[in-house]
C-alpha cells in the first residue's frame, strides 16, 4: 500500500488584506483615542478640585491661627502708593497648611521676594498649587523690572481674587474683594456678602499670563502670552480681578484675569471652602458681583 502524504503550505498575506488590517487599527484607535483623553481630563479635573479644596482648607486654618485671611500680597505701603515690597504672595503664607512647612522655613520674609537670600525658595516647585491640565511646558520662568533685573520664579496655576478693579496700584475706587494688596488679610466678617458667594481663587492657565505662589519681586513685570514681548502689572503673579471679562478663554483679553483649560470651565473655590466650576457662559454683572467681599449685590440665577 502506497501511504500519500500532504503537505499544506499557509499562504501569505496579500497587500489588500494587510491594508485592510491597518484601516482596522487605525479606526479602533480613533474611536478608543478621544474616550481616553476624556478619561485623562476628568482624572486631571478631580486633582484640580482637590488641589483647591486643599488650598480652601489651608485658608481656615490660616484664619484660625492668625484671626484674618492671609493678604493677595505683602506690602507696607498703603495703597495707592508705589509697591516697596516685601512682595510675598498668598499662598505663600499659607505653606504650613499646605503641607509644606520645611519650605516655609526656608524663606525670610522680612527680606524682599527678590532678595538672594530667597532665590532656592522662590524657585522650589509645590505639585499641589499646578494644574494638572495646564499646558505649561516650563516649571520656572524669569520675571524682569524692564531693565538688567532679573529673578528666577516657581510656576503656579490659582489666584486669588482681588475684586472688580484692576490688580494696578492707580485703579479707584478700592479694590473690592477678599485678597488685596495689604499688611493684614480681611477676617471671615469682612466678607459681608457671605462665603459662599465670595470668589476666593481660581485656575489660571499659563497660555493666559504666568503666576507663581511665592508673589512677585518689587519693581518686577509678570511676561503674559497674550502679546508675547509685553508686560502686565506686578501683581499678575497672585491675583485676579473679575472686572471688564468673562471667565475662560473665549473673552479673556486681560492677563489679571482668569482663565482655565478645562473645558467646562473656571474652576473656583469661594470662601466657605466649597469648589464650583463657573461656566463659561455665566452673565458679567453675576461674575462681577461674585468677585465682590461686602457688595451687597443679590445674586440669582445658575452659574
Amino acid at each position: 500500500m502506497t501511504t500519500m502524504k500532504v503537505r499544506w503550505r499557509r499562504g501569505a498575506f496579500t497587500l489588500i488584506e494587510l491594508l485592510v488590517v491597518i484601516a482596522i487599527i487605525a479606526i479602533l484607535i480613533g474611536l478608543l483615542l478621544p474616550a481616553v483623553q476624556k478619561v485623562r481630563e476628568a482624572a486631571a479635573r478631580t486633582q484640580c478640585v482637590n488641589n483647591l479644596k486643599q488650598i480652601g482648607l489651608a485658608m481656615h486654618n490660616y484664619h484660625d491661627t492668625q484671626s484674618a485671611f492671609p493678604v493677595g500680597y505683602y506690602d507696607a505701603t498703603p495703597w495707592p502708593g508705589l509697591d516697596n515690597g516685601p512682595g510675598w504672595g498668598w499662598s505663600a503664607y499659607l505653606l504650613p497648611y499646605l503641607e509644606q512647612d520645611n519650605l516655609y522655613k526656608k524663606i525670610n520674609f522680612a527680606l524682599d521676594v527678590g532678595d538672594p537670600m530667597n532665590a532656592a525658595a522662590r524657585g522650589t516647585t509645590i505639585k499641589g498649587l499646578l494644574c494638572p491640565s495646564d499646558p505649561r511646558t516650563v516649571a520656572n520662568y524669569t520675571v524682569n523690572d524692564g531693565g538688567s533685573k532679573n529673578w528666577e520664579v516657581a510656576m503656579s496655576n490659582y489666584v486669588a481674587c482681588n475684586g472688580n478693579d484692576g490688580v494696578d496700584d492707580f485703579t479707584t475706587p478700592d479694590h473690592t474683594g477678599p485678597f488685596l494688596r495689604a499688611i493684614k488679610g480681611h477676617r471671615t466678617a469682612d466678607i459681608s456678602d457671605g462665603l459662599s458667594s465670595t470668589m476666593f481663587v481660581a485656575d489660571r492657565t499659563s497660555k493666559l499670563s504666568y503666576c507663581s505662589w511665592v508673589g512677585g519681586p518689587t519693581g518686577g513685570l509678570n511676561p503674559f502670552l497674550l502679546e508675547p514681548g509685553n508686560y502686565g502689572a506686578e501683581v499678575t503673579f497672585v491675583m485676579y480681578h473679575a472686572g471688564m471679562t468673562g471667565p475662560n478663554t473665549s473673552g479673556v483679553f486681560d492677563a489679571d484675569s482668569t482663565s482655565s483649560p478645562h473645558l467646562a470651565g473656571v474652576p473656583t473655590l469661594f470662601g466657605d471652602g466649597g469648589v464650583r466650576f463657573i461656566s463659561n457662559g455665566i452673565d458679567i454683572p453675576t461674575w462681577m458681583a461674585l468677585a465682590t467681599r461686602s457688595g451687597g449685590e443679590v445674586i440669582s440665577g445658575d452659574y
